[in-house]
């Protein structure tokens, strides 16, 4: 029976590093997130993306100007 402790205190040691392992991951991902840029506002659905000439005036649409990214 003296073997049981041991295996008891070898469990808990471990089980207690796997929980601290897991907050510093924890941790790291939240300020990883924090550190984040905002992102920047995205165009609605379905707008189309208006070009300009030099002249400042719009270009004709086509296709690709309907994209949603």
């Amino acid at each position: 029976m003296a073997g049981s402790s041991r295996t008891t205190f070898t469990k808990r040691a471990k089980e207690r590093a796997r929980q601290e392992r897991r907050a510093e991951k924890a941790q790291k991902k939240f300020l990883r997130k924090e550190e984040k840029p905002a992102a920047r506002p995205e165009l609605s659905t379905g707008q189309p993306v208006i070009a300009l000439d030099e002249d400042g005036q719009p270009l004709p649409l086509d296709f690709h100007d309907f994209t949603n990214s």
